[in-house]
């Protein structure tokens, strides 16, 4: 942007957005490592605070479908990342596949859906206000972080493809 001194006009040159790069801290550590993480300081601060349970809680048939549902997203994703020959690595520099089959159909990011249900089953299961925490602080990881930086990366690199797939299937669920 360039601002003439004598007159009143900005001037904006326009370029291609420079390509993400995955060199910040928050993306050099792969998704499923933050969940754990919060997982694990949540239990600590549950700990700390003497393991306040929630009435009706641990409810441990909704925490056993809530990790059996997310455990599969993730799993079943993963299979079929590697069944096409796509990248697995969020990372990568590029990605020879877009995949939109299987859960794609109903979920841009079922990896990232699965770590948030088996966070959310492991709350249930636990029972206490402080592990709440792991399965918001999950979501906020992928949504805010991973999540804007791969979307970029693939409008970037298939395009018209890659926005027609975003306009037909939504983000979470």
């Amino acid at each position: 942007m360039r601002l003439d001194a004598e007159a009143t006009c900005v001037f904006v040159s326009r370029t291609e957005p420079a390509p993400p790069r995955g060199n910040t801290p928050m993306l050099k550590i792969p998704p499923p490592i933050w969940t754990l993480a919060y997982v694990l300081a949540a239990a600590a601060i549950s700990y700390a605070a003497g393991w306040p349970l929630i009435p009706g809680l641990p409810f441990p048939p909704l925490a056993i479908a809530l990790i059996i549902v997310g455990v599969a997203s993730s799993v079943s994703a993963a299979a079929l990342f590697r069944r096409s020959g796509a990248v697995l690595n969020p990372t990568a520099e590029t990605n020879p596949r877009l995949v939109t089959t299987g859960p794609y159909r109903f979920t841009r990011n079922p990896m990232y859906l699965g770590l948030v249900l088996v966070a959310l089953g492991i709350t249930f299961w636990v029972g206490t206000w402080p592990m709440f925490l792991a399965p918001l602080a999950a979501f906020a990881t992928a949504n805010w972080v991973h999540i804007p930086f791969e979307e970029q990366r693939m409008r970037q690199q298939f395009g018209a493809a890659f926005d027609a797939f975003t306009g037909r299937v939504r983000r979470w669920i």
